[in-house]
């Protein structure tokens, strides 16, 4: 994958670090999409055209990090009538790191010719960032529904790494969290199709959450798979670096896997780092590719001086859209936070929360002159919210940031090909791990297995109480007694019925009904809480009597008939 792109020498760090860039490049702005790729095609080689005609039981849809990517003159996929898709197959294009994971499936116990893995063709560039991830995302998207509309009982999954892993994440967010149309076609696809998501280094992980977002076993394994990933339920450290980007999936809880390693500021940035994540914001509307390469040179300087004038622009306006602002808790480094993401809208104003002065609120009016008085309070915020808000800043800027997520060989950035611990319950490394989930997801297609989702689920689970509590009406049948029996009373014990012994010739068992009971229609209970019912069992009923007082759960007689043996 070109490791030494990235062997840039101690003196060079410095360098960086003495930029106006620094922060940004070795706190998060570069982390996020640093490994680098040179394709393993030649631009010399023909263009061939791969069709999605061909139907596949499931398709992995694999998107790389920087550089990692098809790039012209590859085998392009296209569609049955010839239109060229932004992708490639795994056969025909290579990765040195996501092909240990999409393409183990093949290796298992599966049905040939029943799988593919395809590459996915986007910028894969710092020069940027959100226009790369995002045409990442459009990508992905129109190649799941090309594939669809040719086969519509094709499943995916979705993997990425690095800085396509937050592609991969963007795009099972869109995905998941679509709001089912009135005609039942979703704008992408139904989120049923979607089986499995792999996210490699999540810079929108969620601080304090384990590896499967919204399983059952958050820190054990995606539901549906019995495997486990890890003993224990311990979080890594710290969030992903890029916040802002982080969700819920929706519909696809339970079938994501976001894998972060200790030490990867991409995924695991500590808490308190504002600065950092402001740095991080700011390297995603340059072009870091030339601030890395090039240093600060007049070009470089005028690109970043110009995203810094608009962040600080539109920091002012979001101030001065509230009129309450120096009554707010909101601090000013707050607000760059806020509008240097590049999804900010202007005229999103924040909800001032008004202070208290002498015990009275005082809300400023639109308009007035602010009060002199607010001024100190504001101050003390400024100063307070700027010093807890960072209290990690500085360990992790003098710790070699750089080193500790991306130095060669060492990096935590590439640890997951080699983070098994097996004396700790970790047997298999995260890419491992991956690939076994795809593999049993592929088989489970194989065998025509449903999708059991969430929704899925619980609806049936609602349907099964819905049986359960709907009264049912039965019609009281005498029983003829043909033999005289002896019963005893019910208990918890199960009671045997038998007959006075008549010598005669042995005879088959013949079963006697019961005496029906008086009660002609049984009142059915609710399953007790925290069980989930079985869809299509029977109702579960209990007979009651007609007395005011509480009586002791009975239990069903067997009415057989023991014959006895000569």
């Amino acid at each position: 994958m070109g490791i030494e792109n990235m062997n840039v020498g101690k003196s060079k760090r410095v360098r960086v670090a003495l930029s106006a860039f620094a922060i940004g490049a070795l706190g998060a702005g570069v982390v996020i999409a640093a490994p680098w790729s040179a394709p393993s095609t030649s631009t010399e080689a023909s263009i061939e055209l791969v069709s999605t005609a061909t139907c596949y039981d499931m398709v992995s849809i694999a998107i790389g990090g920087r550089n990692d990517t098809p790039r012209e003159g590859v085998k392009w996929l296209t569609t049955p009538d010839g239109q060229r898709l932004p992708a490639a197959m795994s056969g025909d294009y290579s990765s040195d790191w996501i092909d240990q994971v999409v393409r183990a499936p093949n290796n298992g116990n599966v049905v040939p010719d029943s799988y593919a893995a395809v590459y996915v063709e986007y910028p894969a560039n710092m020069a940027s960032y959100d226009s790369a991830v995002q045409t990442g995302v459009t990508n992905s998207q129109t190649i799941m529904k090309s594939i669809t509309a040719s086969c519509p009982k094709t499943r995916f999954a979705i993997v990425g790494y690095s800085e396509g892993a937050d592609v991969a994440r963007r795009t099972a967010m869109e995905i998941g969290n679509q709001t089912v149309p009135a005609d039942g076609k979703y704008g992408i696809i139904d989120p049923s199709q979607v089986v499995g998501v792999v996210i490699l280094a999540d810079a929108g992980r969620v601080a304090g959450e384990g590896p499967f977002p919204g399983a059952d076993n958050p820190f054990g394994n995606p539901d549906g798979f019995d495997t486990k990933y890890q003993n224990g339920s311990t979080a890594v450290s710290g969030q992903g670096a890029l916040p802002g980007t982080s969700g819920g999936f929706g519909a696809l809880d339970g079938r994501v896997a976001s894998f972060c390693s200790e030490g990867d500021l991409t995924c695991a940035m500590p808490k308190n780092t504002s600065l950092l994540h402001l740095a991080a914001n700011v390297g995603r509307q340059v072009n870091a590719d030339a601030l890395e390469k090039e240093q600060l040179t007049p070009a470089t300087g005028a690109d970043l001086a110009l995203a810094l004038g608009r962040i600080a622009v539109n920091a002012f306006n979001d101030i001065a859209s509230q009129p309450n602002w120096m009554q707010s808790d909101e601090t000013f480094l707050d607000v760059l936070i806020k509008v240097s993401e590049p999804t900010y809208k202007p005229g999103a104003a924040t909800t001032p929360v008004a202070a208290k002065v002498d015990g009275e609120q005082e809300p400023i009016e639109t308009g007035q002159m602010i009060d002199l008085v607010y001024l100190p309070q504001k101050i003390f915020r400024e100063i307070t919210g700027f010093l807890s808000s960072n209290q990690n800043t500085i360990p992790v800027v003098m710790n070699d940031p750089y080193g500790l997520t991306l130095g060669p060989g060492s990096g935590h950035h590439f640890d997951y090909w080699r983070d098994a611990d097996a004396a700790n319950g970790k047997p298999l490394t995260s890419a491992q791990y991956a690939a076994a989930w795809l593999t049993e997801l592929l088989e489970e297609a194989n065998r025509g297995e449903p999708v059991e989702t969430k929704e899925v689920q619980e609806k049936a689970g609602r349907a099964a109480v819905q049986t359960i509590v709907a009264p049912v009406t039965t019609s009281a049948t005498p029983t003829p007694t043909s033999t005289t029996t002896t019963t005893t009373p019910a208990t918890s014990t199960p009671v045997v019925t038998t007959t006075v012994p008549v010598p005669v010739a042995p005879a088959p068992a013949v079963e006697a009904p019961a005496p029906a009971p008086a009660i002609t229609t049984p009142e059915c209970t609710i399953p007790v809480e925290g069980e989930t019912p079985v869809e299509g069992a029977p109702p579960i009923c209990v007979t009651t009597t007609a007395t005011d007082t509480a009586v002791a759960p009975e239990t069903v007689v067997p009415t057989t008939t023991a014959v006895p043996t000569p």
